[in-house]
């Protein structure tokens, strides 16, 4: 039996990969260990409920400032993931289980019994399911329009790379407030930091939801501090808003463990914010830039700020 407690079987692919040093963390990268009630709470509602959160399957630095106040990523379609991405720390291999029928249920009862106004769902990649999953992320925003239906819904999908187009469709069809894909990192680093994507395909896919749904908000991310340089980062901004893109996130990559894709350097808030302001004079929406930002991290007063940016736009012309 598999124990993905244990990095050689959480992450095999990565077991013979020789160890890169994990660099001292800088004084604005440290958070506090998660704790308190309102972590306890959300940790038994997803327990009850048999839910696989990204917070924790990824190591997020900001796990106990979101669950202390009853925010959580759900993350669909089990715990193993079909990519081996060198950055991330979710299990990966071939997926034990077929999609579980009763999933989305349980997700709209926790985001029912947590109160959320706004909830991130995403999923694994699962490309050993004929569509990647899209019909099983339409019927989890299906079922928490039907059990929250004031609560606005992001979802982060993963690329559909080895699927049918049409199952875009399928997603988009379900009406997401937020559709969120990360290209993740610049497109020289994918061959190394995530060799089962291409950057040009995740980019069309996310123009893709534009031109199915002018309405709908789309978010992409990327990490900082893998070797990229300052050039080919504004330049990812560039394709974004070519792709129509309305809302950027950039954080600072760490590294999981030893076998992962080594820290090149930690980014200075003070570059944080000058990649902030590049974004925005380029006609983002909404950019969050910080070491610590996530694509999650305070999505629903970012989206509330998003809407707004949008009014306001649309006010001007």
């Amino acid at each position: 039996m598999r124990d993905l407690k244990i990095p050689e079987q959480r992450h095999p692919e990565k077991a013979h990969r020789p160890d890169n040093a994990q660099p001292k963390k800088p004084s604005w990268i440290r958070v506090k260990a998660p704790g308190g009630k309102g972590y306890a709470d959300t940790h038994k509602i997803m327990r009850e409920n048999n839910l696989v959160t990204v917070c924790e399957e990824a190591g997020c630095p900001n796990v106990g400032e979101c669950w202390s106040q009853g925010h959580a990523t759900m993350m669909i379609m089990g715990e193993v993931c079909t990519r081996a991405c060198t950055f991330c720390n979710i299990a990966t291999g071939k997926p034990p289980e077929d999609l579980d029928a009763f999933e989305p249920g349980r997700v709209a009862h926790a985001v029912e019994k947590l109160g959320l106004n706004h909830v991130v769902i995403t999923s694994v990649d699962r490309d050993d399911i004929k569509d990647g999953g899209a019909e099983h992320f339409a019927q989890t925003i299906r079922a928490v329009r039907h059990r929250s239906p004031k609560t606005t819904i992001e979802i982060l999908t993963p690329d559909f790379i080895k699927c049918d187009p049409s199952v875009l469709e399928v997603v988009v069809e379900a009406r997401p407030d937020v559709f969120n894909h990360n290209l993740e990192t610049v497109p020289g680093l994918y061959p190394e930091v995530r060799p089962g994507a291409r950057y040009f395909h995740s980019l069309r896919l996310l123009q893709r939801v534009k031109e199915l749904d002018p309405s709908m908000f789309t978010k992409s991310g990327i990490m900082v501090g893998l070797g990229e340089d300052e050039q080919s980062v504004r330049q990812v901004m560039d394709d974004m808003r070519a792709a129509d893109i309305d809302f950027l996130t950039i954080g600072q990559y760490l590294q999981p463990t030893p076998k992962h894709h080594g820290v090149d350097r930690f980014v200075t808030p003070e570059e944080f914010a000058s990649y902030e302001k590049a974004a925005y004079g380029k006609g983002f929406l909404m950019v969050s830039a910080t070491p610590l930002t996530r694509s999650s991290y305070h999505a629903g007063d970012d989206f509330a700020r998003l809407r707004d940016a949008r009014q306001a736009k649309l006010g001007q012309q």
